[in-house]
């Protein structure tokens, strides 16, 4: 399966971004997706995934209750609603899909998009 990852761009801090991954090439309702961001000299973290049903969703503690994922599997599409931003959140942000993983360790995901920065200015 393809992912692209798109909507990222420059916020001030306290905006709002949504983020969308399109996925192509795969039965997209059979992949648990992952949300993942990588700071300038950092490794890449986990922020949130969702199950293929979109029933179960898991946030790292750095941004839940200011983000939402969710899926249509319709459109073949995750998003990423990030609300409340933060300079900390500036990143290049991930989607990724495996067939039934929603964990955070990012060495799992077996397909990934080619990341989109988000930049939140203070």
């Amino acid at each position: 399966v393809q992912l692209q990852a798109s909507g990222g761009g420059l916020v001030q801090a306290g905006g709002s971004l949504r983020l969308s991954c399109a996925a192509s090439g795969g039965t997209f309702s059979r992949y648990a997706l992952g949300w993942f961001r990588q700071a300038p000299g950092k490794e890449r973290e986990f922020v949130s995934s969702i199950s293929w049903s979109g029933g179960i969703t898991y946030y790292a503690d750095s941004v839940k209750g200011r983000f939402t994922i969710s899926r249509v599997n319709a459109k073949n599409t995750v998003y990423l609603q990030m609300n409340s931003l933060t300079p900390e959140d500036t990143a290049v942000y991930y989607c990724a899909a495996h067939p039934y993983y929603t964990g955070s360790n990012y060495t799992e995901y077996d397909y990934w998009g080619q990341g989109t920065q988000v930049t939140v200015s203070s």
